[in-house]
């Protein structure tokens, strides 16, 4: 009896699935191409914020040691075994140093400016597509508000051309625009939250560019001993 009741229960969800996909497409051709168009904006969000999360989390990983080798060569006076370690390193950080080390010998305004310049472009790096992120976190709501507003003249227009007007009448163009607009809320919140997360990586990687800024233009205005 147990196993016949497992069985009835999954086919009772099989069919009301079958019926949901049934309602989604009863939108008609507007309806449909909106629920379509949410689909692709939720495909687009999570490739875009799990790229962006990889290369930032990528991009600002360093080695611990990674100044204080850069200190002991340059101080050495080994110029070109700093360079030859900041060549190794694929994160903003050597870039920006691997630039002021390019420059040593230069005015350090020049230095600190080439530093800067670098460190700019490499946020500019870091903060690609976040913008179609929060696109996607305003844009997603106000398709399902759209989808919410045809729904409900699709409702209203059956509601005038039907004699006898039931429940199942309307309950096409009501359940579309509401499903329409629960997707596109959901989509647009986990877009806003996930470009809100990105924004305070990108934030602490630019602390620690211009932590690391400060710290090699310090390097530069030790005293020699």
């Amino acid at each position: 009896m147990g196993y016949l009741g497992f069985f009835l229960q999954a086919d009772d969800a099989a069919a009301e699935s079958i019926n949901i996909i049934e309602i989604l497409g009863s939108g008609g051709v507007l309806g449909l191409t909106i629920n379509v168009m949410l689909l692709l904006l939720s495909i687009l969000a999570v490739f875009i914020f799990f790229e962006r999360f990889f290369t930032i989390k990528k991009a600002t990983k360093i080695d611990e040691s990674f100044m204080n080798n850069i200190r002991a060569a340059v101080t050495s006076g080994n110029i070109a075994g700093a360079k030859a370690m900041l060549a190794g390193v694929n994160s903003p950080y050597a870039r920006m140093v691997e630039k002021g080390v390019a420059r040593i010998g230069k005015p350090l305004r020049d230095i600190d400016a080439a530093i800067e310049n670098v460190g700019n472009l490499e946020v500019f790096k870091l903060e690609k597509n976040l913008s179609a992120l929060a696109s996607i976190s305003g844009a997603a709501p106000m398709i399902g508000f759209f989808g919410t507003v045809t729904g409900m003249i699709m409702a209203f227009h059956k509601m005038s051309v039907e004699d006898n007007v039931t429940p199942d009448v309307l309950a096409g163009g009501i359940f579309t625009a509401l499903i329409t607009t629960a997707i596109g809320l959901f989509i647009g919140i986990i877009s806003f939250v996930g470009y809100n997360y990105l924004v305070s990586q990108v934030d602490k990687a630019i602390n620690k560019m211009e932590m690391t800024s400060i710290e090699f233009m310090d390097l530069l205005q030790e005293p020699t001993v």
